[in-house]
């Protein structure tokens, strides 16, 4: 499963990178517009399994972390429509396709293998951080917006590593053990202490 993870990210970020080429807003609403869909993906299934009486040990607290995760991204995604992000029909055409085919993969992926579901979406979570690390170490390190944004996906990465460990604490993969400690929460320091922090992972 990791394998297939790593290869559609990578085939993700692939098409993303050639198409918002200098595009960086509508990329980042892109981005926002689909990081939604995995949280409701995971609400869905446990919903559903609280229904069918399958409640886990873990089952209010994932409830109540995945909500608050894809209000959090929902944030995120109206500080892009104020940059502009959405101005365009063919990324909102995109993204909202992309999103809907999103949502139903990660439903029958959480609902077969929630470990290998997190997963993917912890690895996108970085990708997102290490996106808005790029941003603002080559473009405007002053932005605030990005900086708070960026600080978030980090902590999002933090809440769904720690989702890992509950359900399999003893199958964490070579790069999840191999990672360098996450930077502490940086939501008070400038972009330039925060740029620096995400280089040195």
């Amino acid at each position: 499963m990791r394998k297939i993870n790593t290869f559609t990210l990578n085939i993700t970020v692939a098409i993303l990178d050639f198409l918002y080429q200098g595009r960086h807003f509508q990329r980042f609403w892109v981005l926002e517009e689909i990081a939604r869909a995995p949280y409701f993906a995971f609400l869905s299934v446990l919903h559903l399994r609280e229904s069918l009486g399958l409640r886990g040990q873990w089952h209010t607290y994932l409830m109540k972390q995945h909500f608050e995760q894809s209000v959090n991204e929902t944030e995120h995604l109206e500080i892009m429509e104020s940059r502009g992000g959405n101005a365009y029909w063919i990324d909102r055409f995109l993204a909202r396709h992309l999103v809907l085919v999103y949502y139903w993969i990660n439903v029958v992926y959480y609902w077969i293998s929630p470990r290998a579901a997190y997963h993917l979406s912890y690895e996108i979570e970085i990708h997102a951080m290490e996106t808005y690390g790029k941003y603002l170490s080559e473009v405007d390190a002053s932005d605030i917006d990005i900086c708070s944004v960026m600080n978030d996906e980090m902590h999002h990465a933090q809440e769904l590593y720690e989702a890992m460990r509950i359900i399999d604490p003893d199958r964490l993969t070579v790069r999840e053990k191999d990672r360098k400690p996450f930077p502490p929460d940086v939501s008070d320091l400038d972009s330039v202490t925060l740029v620096s922090s995400v280089e040195q992972k």
